[in-house]
């Protein structure tokens, strides 16, 4: 290889989608290109004439244009071209013109061809529908819990007894099957939802578990005859998981509830019981497991020491290759777990609630979407017995227990003031239910600023259905409220990816983050905003982003593909962000979100332009769906037919 192609070469392998490509493949390229020269102000293709080479911008600069005329894109150093048209009819559907002097390195389709069948990367890189889907799905197959199914870690099949079988048959059972657990069926005549066909062919239903810790806790030390049935002191309403579901997803549910065992389903047949320990031969990501250190520090002092430990999971995490779904989860379990715990130590130290409460988050905590410096946003559902006078210094203490430990755990007081310790966060049912009614029925800036915040919500202590009759009221009522829709669509396209007109990033021009981008505030955080929009008014009750885009996938809200697309741009930003998070951590600074483009490689700056695009369009066709009571009826009746822009 000569000096010429060497310098070629080296070029090539500064900018994607070059840089991954083998030492054979480069000099297969390098070997292959011719050189030509375009003064400024010249045509370089016109549309429909043929084209037979990948065209790549050694110097200079072009501006390539749309059928109408209208300017669509402005390249530089780096950038390629044409192979949209080589992978489709190879004739040319975008005009380009040189706006500077530039020097083009010309690669013969028949090497682009070849490329593109040699390397897997190369080739989806250069297909535009897929370069950011297939970086996804490389970080994703790395993430092995999140991939291994439950049903890979079952090995045997479990042991069962019946409700009657006495405590001595059932451990004598237990020590002869070597097994540290049994389930409790009882025998049924009808067939049902809860109902299951056992190898005898009859009919059976779960009704519990028997646990080594059992015998302990409930036999042992309350001295129960060994001749009492199972049934009296089984623990009734098992937690169990479906056996398609991930491994990481039974590591989270057995350390929400805090149990050991956890019984396998297919469908509604027992497959097996999964131990903590079959997770920990398996594959352990120790980040997860603080958790159960949460649960056994008796003070807030000594809770908000796990906070370096919270940092170093994170940074665990990432090092290993996990997926932003995993590690925001993971994020999320930890922080529910240290405001459960702490709701748990105020109750001991305040005495029982006198009236029955929920406990809620909102925000980020409640999609299960935190990252490493979330701050706390939350508040409190009473009982409609509430009585402020007689119940009000209990539950302002329990608040302020909860968020100044919160705050001492490294969840930083909300700017905004959405906390339990605001007394208009603080309130009854009913009093809740008209809050959303009215934010619905008559909306202003500040109630879809509340909207925006609330509507992502989730019970973590106290009674549940409190928060989930709140859950149904969205649900019921959002997607009948037009002008509601209208306005929070309007209200999301507020915050606006950071992309000029040519495909060019819009920096920060002032402020200590200036020169780099906010990937929270003109990333992830203008997605969640317009899929909330989506998902409120196709009724969905889902929280968590990925699950919302599942549910508007299913109806005819966006066009094919527009809600996969969003999945990847979501996931995609979302760990660049975390990475950069980790990586500020591991430097000793304070984790933030803004990144500065220049800082990360010509193919991740690529990836960011595709998934800011995704937003932009995504963005763009809210005002064509979400039209104001009156005006546009027949676009919003074409995209109920499907009939809708991608």
């Amino acid at each position: 290889m000569n000096i010429e192609q060497l310098d070629i070469r080296g070029h090539l392998a500064q900018f994607a989608p070059f840089d991954h490509l083998s030492d054979d493949l480069l000099d297969r390229i390098a070997g292959s290109i011719e050189i030509r020269y375009f003064q400024a102000g010249s045509e370089l293709l016109s549309k429909d004439q043929p084209i037979d080479s990948l065209w790549y911008i050694r110097s200079g600069a072009v501006e390539m244009y749309q059928r109408s005329g209208r300017l669509f894109n402005r390249l530089g150093e780096g950038d390629i071209f044409g192979y949209s048209d080589l992978l489709h009819q190879r004739r040319v559907r975008y005009p380009v013109r040189a706006i500077e002097d530039t020097l083009i390195y010309f690669v013969p389709a028949d090497i682009f061809d070849e490329i593109c069948e040699a390397d897997d990367d190369f080739s989806e890189f250069v297909d535009t529908g897929g370069r950011l889907k297939v970086t996804v799905q490389q970080q994703r197959d790395d993430s092995g819990l999140m991939t291994t199914r439950v049903r890979k870690l079952i090995t045997r099949q479990p042991q069962m007894v019946e409700a009657d079988t006495t405590l001595q048959a059932a451990a004598q059972r237990m020590r002869d099957e070597n097994t540290t657990c049994v389930l409790v069926v009882d025998l049924t005549e009808s067939q049902s939802p809860y109902t299951f066909v056992g190898r005898d062919g009859r009919h059976w239903k779960l009704n519990g578990i028997l646990t080594d810790r059992d015998f302990c806790t409930r036999v042992l030390a309350e001295g129960k005859s060994p001749q009492t049935p199972v049934g009296e002191v089984m623990s009734s309403r098992p937690i169990v998981i479906q056996s398609d579901e991930s491994v990481y997803e039974a590591m989270l549910c057995m350390l929400r509830n805090q149990v050991h065992h956890l019984p396998v389903l297919h469908r509604r047949q027992p497959m097996g019981i999964l131990h903590l320990s079959d997770i920990v031969r398996h594959e352990t990501h120790s980040s997860l497991f603080l958790v159960n250190n949460i649960f056994v520090q008796n003070t807030p002092t000594q809770l908000s020491r796990l906070s370096t430990e919270v940092r170093n999971g994170f940074v665990r995490m990432v090092a290993d290759g996990a997926n932003s779904e995993m590690i925001s989860r993971a994020l999320a379990t930890i922080g529910r777990g240290f405001t459960q715990r702490l709701l748990e130590l105020a109750e001991a130290e305040l005495g029982p609630p006198p009236v029955p409460y929920c406990f809620m988050v909102l925000g980020s905590m409640a999609r299960e979407e935190p990252t490493i410096n979330a701050d706390q946003d939350n508040a409190l559902v009473l009982d409609d017995a509430y009585d402020p006078e007689q119940h009000g210094d209990y539950f302002e203490a329990l608040a302020k227990f909860v968020c100044d430990g919160l705050a001492g755990c490294g969840y930083a007081y909300c700017k905004g003031d959405v906390m339990a310790t605001n007394p208009r966060w603080r309130q009854p049912l009913a009093v809740w239910k008209r809050y959303f009614e009215k934010w619905m029925r008559e909306p202003n800036p500040e109630r879809l600023l509340h909207s925006s915040i609330f509507f992502d919500l989730a019970p973590v202590h106290g009674e549940a259905p409190m928060v989930e009759a709140l859950q149904d009221l969205i649900a019921e009522q959002a997607p009948r409220s037009e002008l509601f829709l209208a306005a929070l669509a309007r209200n999301a396209k507020n915050r606006t990816p950071p992309l000029g007109f040519f495909r060019q990033f819009v920096m920060e021009q002032d402020g200590e983050h200036r020169k780099s981008i906010n990937l929270k505030r003109r990333g992830t955080a203008p997605l969640t905003d317009l899929v909330r929009v989506h998902a409120l008014a196709c009724g969905s009750k889902s929280q968590n982003t990925f699950a919302r885009l599942d549910d508007i996938a299913a109806t005819k809200l966006v066009g094919q593909g527009v809600a996969e697309r969003l999945r990847y741009a979501f996931e995609f930003l979302s760990m660049v962000r975390i990475r950069h998070q980790a990586e500020a951590i591991e430097h000793g600074q304070e984790p933030d979100n803004s990144v500065d483009p220049e800082h990360v490689g010509s193919r991740e700056r690529h990836h960011l332009k595709d998934a800011f695009e995704a937003i932009s369009h995504a963005q763009k066709f809210l005002s064509f769906r979400y039209t104001l009571p009156g005006k546009g009826a027949s676009r919003s009746q074409g995209a109920e037919r499907g009939e809708t822009a991608s």
